[in-house]
């Protein structure tokens, strides 16, 4: 089987030749070919930390750190502790709330998004959201309590967050404050 293949690749070898055997070769031009540019590498574990990034912010597994005990709070950077203080001490009052009570994640994330796209509209400051203590969950634990908060901490337009006052739903409940529409007016005149 060697010896048919080699034989058959010298009469490829003797056709191809007899072929062009009358071609004349071209002229030297005296132009210099220069090889072509490798492509620059690519960061691969970059573009890979930044895929999984992206996939982490979107599906809400970011998880808000704690400020003391069980207690949820978030300050926006750049923010005075103040604004933290004010809003834990009633100083904004609520003038909207969403009760999510019984809604499942996802349904609960839809719900989270048209609430704050409506209190934008609207021009609210400060709004309540209840997501539960988790007293009927499987494992008595609140479900929605980490999402919520997980959630609230990618929105750009929430200042700040802090677990509700204990005659405000408590640990069932965040109060939220919201960016004024004025300052994202400017923000947006800024860019």
């Amino acid at each position: 089987m060697a010896k048919q293949r080699l034989r058959k690749e010298d009469d490829e070898g003797e056709a191809f030749r007899e072929a062009v055997k009358d071609v004349t070769p071209l002229r030297e031009s005296g132009r210099v070919v220069h090889a072509p540019q490798k492509p620059p590498p690519l960061p691969l574990q970059r573009l890979e930390d930044n895929r999984q990034v992206l996939e982490d912010s979107l599906s809400g597994s970011a998880e808000p750190e704690l400020e003391s005990g069980d207690a949820l709070a978030f300050l926006r950077p750049g923010m005075s502790p103040q604004v933290l203080r004010r809003l834990r001490g009633g100083f904004w009052a609520v003038q909207e709330e969403l009760d999510l009570h019984g809604a499942r994640a996802q349904e609960a994330r839809a719900l989270l998004a048209d609430f704050f796209n409506a209190a934008h509209s609207r021009g609210l400051r400060c709004v309540r959201v209840i997501h539960g203590k988790g007293r009927g969950s499987r494992h008595g634990e609140p479900v929605l309590k980490r999402e919520v908060a997980a959630w609230l901490t990618q929105r750009g337009d929430v200042l700040a967050y802090c677990e509700a006052r204990p005659a405000e739903g408590g640990t069932g409940a965040v109060m939220v404050l919201l960016q004024s529409r004025a300052a994202k007016r400017e923000v947006r005149e800024d860019e």
